[in-house]
């Protein structure tokens, strides 16, 4: 009698602390987390429907294309992407993928060493280094394109893909060097120790042991230089002509006095994002590590 006169008086007060405190935290959090999550998939849409979008126009006709207001039932009609081959656009990917994969190979040959000489085994006065690296982009491209102009038509490099590979290796290994300077600072001192300690020459101490780990950094600073690479418009349309053109020019070409082809330029925007979001889609799980690489200590 005297235990059941007890548990009364507690079950009441639970009851009216349940009532003081709410509903259970846990589902509030729940509800939160699925708001959270609603509002992510808005955004997320709000931002991938332009591209979308995109992709709709690219398989209707011009005049579909340009009517108002916009057609959202249609018949499908590939003579956008046959429009676009039959203006040359093979030859201006060809072009794109050299310039974006060769430079970036270039660049991240170039990069992951002057990177680890900067972080793992710092070089003297490395601050001058990393300084010297940055202040080649403080100047903006187009302050420094009259005598990069003049100085490729004196050697006969204008409209080169050579010469305008050697310019976004320019461009994009500062960027480069920054990047995997942090991805090796955050290599564990012991393991290159550990390296040294058992023999290893510096080369193997850099590709063998250091690069592995911060592999994925190396993947995200690679991405990001041949995305850069691939979409750069403003040297390759004033220092190209038709040998080395790549794609972001002759994207433009499409817009002219006569009017914009929408259907047609939707079409070759559609072909021309194809090639970075493949690459992105490959290397997402490493970009995303890569990325976070020094974020959390």
């Amino acid at each position: 009698m005297s235990a059941t006169t007890e548990t009364r008086p507690t079950n009441t007060t639970q009851q009216a602390t349940r009532e003081r405190t709410g509903p259970n935290p846990f589902t509030r959090r729940k509800v939160i987390g699925y708001l959270i999550t609603l509002l992510t998939w808005v955004v997320v849409l709000i931002f991938f429907f332009p591209v979308l979008w995109m992709i709709i126009t690219s398989f209707k006709t011009e005049g579909q294309a340009a009517s108002f207001p916009p057609q959202f039932l249609f018949t499908p009609t590939f003579d956008g992407y046959a429009a676009v081959f039959d203006r040359g656009m093979g030859l201006y990917l060809l072009n794109s993928l050299f310039l974006a994969v060769g430079s970036t190979i270039v660049v991240m040959l170039l990069a992951i060493p002057a990177a680890y000489a900067l972080s793992v085994r710092p070089i003297i006065r490395w601050q001058d280094g990393l300084f010297f690296f940055i202040s080649t982009k403080f100047m903006p491209v187009a302050a420094s394109i009259i005598p990069v102009f003049l100085l490729l038509r004196t050697f006969g490099l204008l409209d080169n893909l050579w010469a305008l590979g050697v310019l976004y290796l320019g461009i994009n290994l500062p960027l480069a060097v920054w990047m995997m300077r942090s991805f090796f600072a955050e290599v564990p001192i012991a393991v290159v120790e550990a390296a040294q300690i058992d023999g290893a020459s510096y080369s193997r101490e850099l590709w063998r042991v250091s690069l592995p780990i911060v592999a994925p950094g190396a993947a995200a600073a690679a991405l990001i230089c041949f995305i850069f690479a691939w979409n750069e418009y403003f040297l390759a349309n004033l220092l190209t002509a038709v040998v080395a053109r790549t794609t972001p020019p002759f994207l433009g070409s499409f817009v002219d006095g006569r009017g914009q082809f929408l259907a047609i330029l939707s079409a070759a925007s559609t072909i021309a994002v194809l090639p970075v979001i493949v690459a992105g889609w490959l290397a997402q799980k490493r970009l995303v590590r890569g990325l976070a690489m020094g974020a959390v200590k």
